[in-house]
């Protein structure tokens, strides 16, 4: 499959660098989801039928599908352990590295499969790269038990971090709640501009409910950047800020 707009040319064009510069025979591979990752995972297909000897483990059920359809062998945390590198993609990164994620409410195994791996790598076109985070509503993946009330707890958090009355939805598929691949329900809060990621991110998940927020800094070394042209720029982010101790051990 090859792209067929200016869009998918700048995804394909990333998700074949991240290919070029970083896979090897015997490498471990964590495999994003979304549509850029999705690009990378096809083209890593091709790679597989032309020899390259990896596996890898997928961060969504949707992934896990489209890498069985293209041949790209597959295994678990379970039975690799670390992983030598994960390829995902960001729904916005800043200059900083740090992204919003889970816009295809796959955030909690894009963040564990993350953690599991020595280096991560985000892919995204040039339209994914912002100046402040915020734009993009911030998913936050809650259980369904009680959700209301973990949602209202999320309210008087972002209130109180400066954010007004934040609006707050729970996302839909169709006329029914989304429901995660870990039957969970994501809440979507519109902030518009994000002054302060980390401080959002280090209070989120202590409240009961939330079990994890769409925020990711500290985890990509490198972004790759696809453009129009087919052209794309690797940028070095490994200074991006965390509010979480690192949990890699690297």
């Amino acid at each position: 499959m090859q792209p067929s707009n200016e869009q998918d040319r700048a995804k394909w064009a990333a998700g074949t660098a991240a290919i070029d510069a970083y896979i090897q025979d015997g490498m471990k591979l964590g495999l994003g989801s979304g549509s850029t990752s999705h690009w990378f995972v096809r083209a890593l297909g091709e790679a597989v039928e032309n020899g390259l000897d990896v596996v890898g483990v997928p961060t969504s059920t949707g992934t896990r599908d489209l890498a069985v359809e293209v041949g790209v062998p597959l295994t678990t945390l379970a039975e690799a352990g670390r992983l030598d590198l994960t390829v995902d993609g960001a729904d916005e990164i800043d200059a900083d590295g740090v992204m919003i994620k889970g816009g295809g409410a796959c955030l909690l195994w894009e963040r564990i499969i993350a953690e599991t791996s020595e280096k991560m790598v985000c892919v995204v076109d040039e339209s994914k790269v912002v100046d402040q985070l915020g734009a993009f509503p911030l998913p936050i993946e809650v259980v369904q038990f009680e959700w209301e009330a973990t949602r209202n707890a999320i309210g008087d958090l972002l209130g109180g971090l400066g954010y007004g009355e934040v609006e707050l939805t729970r996302r839909m598929q169709g006329d029914q709640p989304l429901v995660t691949d870990s039957g969970n329900f994501i809440v979507d809060a519109h902030l518009r501009a994000i002054t302060d990621p980390l401080a959002i991110d280090g209070k989120l998940n202590w409240i009961p409910g939330v079990v994890e927020n769409g925020l990711f800094g500290g985890i990509a070394a490198e972004m790759i950047i696809g453009r129009t042209d087919g052209s794309h720029e690797v940028r070095d982010v490994s200074k991006s800020p965390s509010a979480r101790p690192d949990t890699r051990g690297r």
